[in-house]
C-alpha cells in the first residue's frame, strides 16, 4: 500500500468579515499519497486555495479554523507551534503560487532570491539541530542515571558512568564535526571548480574572445587550491594542474594558448573522476582520531579507514554505550507509559467537567492544570519523532476552552445587535420601503461546535495513548537504540552542514538547469522583469524545490500563462514529480488542465468536496451535476456542439444554503436538493459523489449529451491505439 503523506480530516474554515462570517471550507476530508498528484478542481471561491493555505499554515489573520485536523508525518499541522511549522514550511511542504511576478521581488536579482532562502534556512536549521542534539543528550544522561539507580547502582557511580558515556559521545562528535567541516569546505570548492572549468571550456569551444579568461582562471585556481584535501582532491593530483594553470598565458580579447587549454581540460577530467569517491564516515573517524592522535588518518584509503574506525569505536566505546543507552531508552519509555496510563485515567475522571450542558471556567482551568502535569510526564523526550497529539494536547485544549468562554461572553451582545438590525430591517419592509442594505448575520461562536472540538481533542489523545499502551510490549529497543544514534548523527551532520554563498550559487544554477532555464549562469544575475511569464514561473518552481520538499502545492500555476507555456509548465511539474517522487496537490478551476497529470481528483463547490475519485472515474464516469457542468464547459478540438455555460453564480457563503449548494444552478435538481444536503454516495470503492441523484429512489438522469459523446470518442481512440 502506498505511503500516506498527508491526511485532511473534517476541515472547517471560516473568515470574519464586516458583513458576517464566510464559511469558506466546510468539513472536507482527503488523503495524499507518496508520489501521486491530487487535483482539487472548482470555480473561484470554492475553497481550494483556502485549503492549500491551511496546509501550509499561511491563512489570513481573520481566518477561523473551526474544526478538523491536517496530519503530516504524525503531526497535526493545525496544532503545532510556529517554531515546529517553520521546519516544515518550505522545507517539507512547498508551494507555487498563481502569479509568478507577484511571487518575486522585482528589484532583487534572481540569483539572490534563489539563494536567500537556502542561506537563511540553513542558519536556522543548524541552530535548531544544535539545540536538539544538546537537549537529547541531556535527557539521555538523566534517564541513564535513573535506570542505573533502579538497578541498585549507587547514585554517585551512576552519575559518573552516565557523565563519562554521554560526555565521550559529545566529545568525539565535536571532533567529527571539525573533520566534517574541513571535508565539506574542500568538497564544496571542488564542485565550484567543476562548474567554473566547465563554463570556461564552453566559452573556449564557442570561440568567445570577449571573455576575461585570465580573471576566470584566477578564480578557478583559488577554488582548485581550496579543494585540496586527502579525501577530496589529493594534493599530488591537484597541485601539478594548479601549477600549470598558474604558468599559463591568458591574453586579453583572445583565446588562451594550447598549454592553458590543455591544463583546463586536465582539471576538468580530474574533477569528473573524483565525483565517485568513497565518503568518509566522520562519526566513526572522529572517535578514532580523538584516541589515536599520532595516527595519520589520511594515509589510509577511505574505505579501509571507515572499517578500522568502526572496529575501534565498537570495541572501545559503542558496545558499552548502546548497552547503557538501551537502559535509558527503556526507562524513558516506562516512565512515559506510566504517564500515559495516568493521563487516560485522569481524562476519564475529568471529561465530565467538559461534557456538561454548560462549562465552568474555574473547573476547566483547574482540570487543565492537573492534566498538564501528567501530560508532561507522559511525553517521552527521547523519542526521535515527536508525538504531536501529546505535545499539542494541552495547548489545543486551552485554546478550545478559551474559544468557548469567549463565545459565552460575546455571543449575547452579537445576538442583540443582530436582533436590533433585523427589527429595523423588518420595520422598513413593513412600511413598503426597500432597504439598500442587508442584515448582517450574528457572528457568534458556535458553542456546540467548540464543545465538539474539545471532545475531538480528548478522543485524539486517548486513542493515540491506547494504541501506544497496546503495543508497549512489542517495542524493539535494539532498533530504537540504533534509531537514536542515527538521529543524533543526523543532528550533528546538520550542525556541520554549512551552506556557503558559493554552495548556494551552485545549487541555484543546477536548479535553474533542472527547471529548463537556458544559460543559467547568465540568468542568475538578471532581474525578474527580464524574464518572460513562463521563465518567471520556472524560477518560482526552482525556489519551491530548493529545499527538496516531500509535498509540492501548485495553486493555479498556469492561470497567468498562455496556452503553449501552460503545457510546458504542466509537463515540467509532471517530470519533476516523477524524478523526485514528489506528492503534488494541484489546484485549478480547469478540469482539462489536470486530465493528463492527476492521479485522483477532488471536485469542490461552495467549500465542500462534491465528487472524489481517480482521474479516469472523474473523466469517464462523472456522477455529480457540477462535475458534468465543468466538463460540459471544457473546450475540445473535436466537439462541434456549443459548449454549455454554468448558469448563475456560486452562493454567498455568509448565508450557505440549507440543501445542496449547487441546487439553484442545477437543471437536474430534485426537490430534496433544496431541503437537505446530500451525503457522499459510493459509486465505487474509490469514487464518491454528494448528489441525491445517486439515491436508490432518485429518478434516472443521464449525463449531458456533449459529455457522453466525448467519453465515447475518447474510449474509441484508446481502443484504436491498443
Amino acid at each position: 500500500m502506498a505511503e500516506k503523506m498527508l491526511e485532511v480530516n473534517d476541515l472547517k474554515i471560516s473568515f470574519r468579515t464586516t458583513n458576517g462570517k464566510v464559511q469558506a471550507v466546510r468539513n472536507i476530508s482527503f488523503d495524499l499519497y507518496k508520489g501521486e498528484t491530487l487535483a482539487i478542481v472548482g470555480e473561484s471561491g470554492s475553497g481550494k486555495s483556502v485549503t492549500s493555505r491551511a496546509i501550509l499554515g499561511i491563512l489570513a489573520g481573520n481566518a477561523i479554523v473551526e474544526s478538523g485536523s491536517i496530519i503530516y508525518s504524525g503531526q497535526d499541522l493545525l496544532r503545532i507551534s510556529e517554531d515546529d511549522f517553520h521546519k516544515i514550511r518550505g522545507d517539507k511542504i512547498s508551494m507555487i503560487f498563481q502569479d509568478p511576478l507577484s511571487s518575486l521581488n522585482p528589484v532583487v536579482r534572481i540569483g539572490k532570491q534563489l539563494t536567500e532562502a537556502m542561506l537563511l534556512k540553513n542558519k536556522g536549521s543548524r541552530r535548531a539541530a544544535r539545540r536538539v542534539f544538546n537537549s537529547m543528550l541531556t535527557n539521555l544522561k538523566a534517564n541513564m542515571v535513573e535506570a542505573l539507580v533502579k538497578e541498585g547502582v549507587p547514585e554517585d557511580q551512576a552519575k559518573k558512568t552516565a557523565a563519562e558515556l554521554t560526555g565521550e559521545f559529545n566529545k568525539f562528535n565535536v571532533e567529527a564535526l571539525k573533520l566534517q567541516n574541513k571535508y565539506n569546505e574542500a568538497a564544496n570548492m571542488l564542485v565550484e571548480a567543476e562548474s567554473g572549468v566547465e563554463w570556461i571550456l564552453l566559452n573556449i569551444e564557442k570561440k568567445q574572445t570577449n571573455v576575461d579568461y585570465g580573471a576566470l582562471t584566477h578564480k578557478l585556481i583559488d577554488e582548485a587550491k581550496r579543494s585540496i584535501h586527502p579525501f577530496v582532491a589529493p594534493a599530488e593530483q591537484m597541485q601539478p594542474i594548479v601549477d600549470k594553470l598558474k604558468s599559463a598565458k591568458f591574453p586579453k580579447k583572445a583565446l588562451p594558448d594550447e598549454a592553458a587549454v590543455s591544463a583546463l581540460r586536465e582539471l576538468n577530467e580530474l574533477v569528473t573522476s573524483l565525483k565517485g569517491r568513497t565518503e568518509p564516515n566522520f562519526f566513526r573517524i572522529g572517535y578514532y582520531k580523538m584516541h589515536n592522535p599520532e595516527k595519520d588518518i589520511y594515509s589510509m584509503p577511505v574505505a579501509e579507514l571507515n572499517e578500522t574506525a568502526k572496529t575501534f569505536l565498537d570495541e572501545h566505546f559503542m558496545i558499552e554505550f548502546i548497552k547503557q543507552e538501551k537502559k535509558a531508552l527503556k526507562n524513558a519509555h516506562a516512565n512515559a507509559l506510566e504517564g500515559k496510563k495516568q493521563l487516560l485515567d485522569m481524562i476519564e475522571k475529568k471529561r465530565e467537567i467538559f461534557d456538561g450542558e454548560t462549562l465552568d471556567r474555574k473547573a476547566c482551568e483547574t482540570a487543565i492544570k492537573d492534566m498538564e502535569k501528567v501530560t508532561n510526564v507522559s511525553i517521552n523526550r527521547l523519542d526521535t519523532v515527536k508525538d504531536s497529539a501529546a505535545y499539542t494536547f494541552i495547548g489545543s485544549l486551552r485554546s478550545a476552552v478559551e474559544t468557548y468562554f469567549t463565545g459565552i461572553r460575546v455571543n449575547p451582545g452579537r445576538i442583540r445587535a443582530y436582533e436590533r438590525q433585523k427589527t429595523k430591517y423588518d420595520r422598513l419592509i413593513a412600511r413598503n420601503k426597500t432597504p439598500d442594505w442587508k442584515v448582517t448575520p450574528a457572528q457568534t461562536i458556535d458553542l456546540e461546535l467548540t464543545k465538539k472540538n474539545i471532545r475531538y481533542i480528548f478522543d485524539h489523545i486517548s486513542e493515540r495513548y491506547r494504541e501506544d499502551i497496546a503495543r508497549a510490549e512489542s517495542v524493539n529497543f535494539d532498533e530504537k537504540a540504533v534509531e537514536f544514534i542515527d538521529f543524533m548523527k543526523n543532528q550533528a551532520f546538520e550542525v556541520s552542514n554549512k551552506v556557503t554563498k558559493s554552495m548556494a550559487r551552485i545549487r541555484a544554477i543546477k536548479l535553474m538547469e533542472e527547471v529548463g532555464i537556458p544559460e543559467p549562469e547568465k540568468r542568475y544575475r538578471q532581474y525578474p522583469f527580464e524574464f518572460s511569464g513562463g521563465m518567471r514561473q520556472r524560477i518560482v518552481i526552482a525556489i519551491a524545490l530548493s529545499a527538496n520538499p516531500d509535498i509540492l502545492i501548485c495553486d493555479e500555476p498556469t492561470t497567468a500563462l498562455d496556452v503553449t507555456i501552460q503545457a510546458q509548465i504542466l509537463e515540467l511539474i509532471n517530470d519533476l514529480k516523477k524524478k523526485r517522487r514528489l506528492s503534488v496537490i494541484f489546484i485549478t478551476h480547469n478540469l482539462g488542465v489536470v486530465a493528463n497529470m492527476a492521479d485522483r481528483v477532488a471536485v469542490m463547490y461552495a467549500g465542500k468536496i462534491v465528487e472524489y475519485g481517480d482521474v479516469n472515474e472523474i473523466f469517464y464516469s462523472p456522477a455529480h451535476p457540477y462535475t458534468w457542468a465543468l466538463l460540459s464547459s471544457m473546450p475540445d478540438l473535436d466537439t462541434t456542439d456549443k459548449l454549455e455555460a454554468i448558469p448563475g453564480t456560486p452562493p454567498n457563503m455568509i448565508y450557505p444554503p440549507d440543501g445542496d449548494a449547487f441546487a439553484v444552478r442545477n437543471k437536474y435538481a430534485l426537490e430534496i436538493d433544496f431541503e437537505m444536503e446530500p451525503p457522499m454516495f459510493e459509486v465505487s470503492p474509490t469514487h464518491y459523489a454528494a448528489t441525491w441523484l445517486l439515491h436508490p429512489d432518485a429518478p434516472k438522469v443521464e449525463m449531458p449529451k456533449i459529455i457522453r459523446e466525448r467519453i465515447a470518442r475518447y474510449q474509441k481512440e484508446v481502443a484504436g491505439r491498443e
